[in-house]
């Protein structure tokens, strides 16, 4: 699958999230644009020009990369988080030195589903059938306990809907432990390639097979904690998920063609 990135997006939300369910404050409904360092270089056909695609992207998604400089070193961090309007949440341990060290700096957040892996008849032609979203931005510490609370909903609402609600939320000694950051989505990127293989047609004719190994998150049967008190019966929030893979029904329009002629990781 490539590295490279694709179209951004424009102009954050300047409206903070909802102490309350998912809602469309904040949504830009400017479509996706390009900058330097989000434009396509290889399979500009494969870039995703929709906002919408952006948000289908990071909705069917549950962990995601932050890249971060710290002390002039490149750190990669794999989180949770959560995105509402126009904004993405991370959090960590208060103690978390890429979140604390992410404050007001330009940070790069990436999330990749891997849908396939495609086998072609030439090694060459290998690739993965793949969504994935990159966001540029400056990165801001939430201080206020509000907005750290609103961001931990965000987050937790994004692994399991229905889970806030659910759960006893955070005390103030967590909350005090907890570091929550929020991105916002001025600049990100699309790319995603489905479909067959793309060989060489001189290669048709070998003897080897070619096709795709379709991949996907899916939840397996729920486990009851052994301390869990007696009557207490597992939750519709948790029954939705279970056997189901995760994010499919957010693909969307993305599951158009892509094929076109790819090397290894293209």
């Amino acid at each position: 699958m490539s590295t490279e990135t694709p179209p951004s997006t424009t102009g954050p939300s300047t409206t903070g999230p909802s102490t309350t369910g998912p809602s469309t404050t904040g949504l830009s409904t400017a479509g996706l644009s390009t900058t330097p360092r989000t434009a396509l270089h290889r399979h500009k056909e494969r870039g995703k020009t929709d906002r919408d695609d952006l948000y289908a992207v990071l909705d069917a998604g549950l962990v995601c990369h932050l890249g971060v400089s710290i002390d002039g070193v490149p750190v990669v961090l794999p989180t949770a988080y959560g995105r509402e309007g126009d904004r993405l949440y991370l959090h960590g341990s208060s103690g978390n030195r890429s979140l604390l060290a992410a404050d007001g700096q330009e940070v790069c957040v990436t999330v990749t589903h891997l849908d396939g892996i495609v086998c072609a008849r030439a090694v060459f032609s290998h690739s993965m059938n793949y969504r994935c979203a990159v966001a540029f931005g400056t990165a801001r510490l939430l201080l206020d306990d509000d907005e750290r609370m609103s961001g931990l909903r965000v987050i937790t609402e994004q692994l399991v809907p229905g889970r806030w609600a659910a759960a006893r939320p955070p005390s103030r000694k967590e909350l005090a432990a907890t570091a929550v950051i929020e991105v916002p989505l001025t600049e990100a990127s699309v790319k995603v390639r489905t479909g067959p293989p793309g060989d060489d047609p001189s290669d048709y004719g070998l003897d080897v097979w070619a096709g795709v190994l379709p991949a996907a998150l899916t939840f397996g049967e729920q486990q009851p904690d052994p301390t869990l008190a007696a009557g207490i019966g597992i939750p519709e929030h948790i029954r939705a998920l279970a056997g189901k893979p995760h994010g499919a029904d957010l693909v969307g329009d993305l599951g158009e063609e892509h094929r076109g002629g790819s090397s290894l990781g293209g």
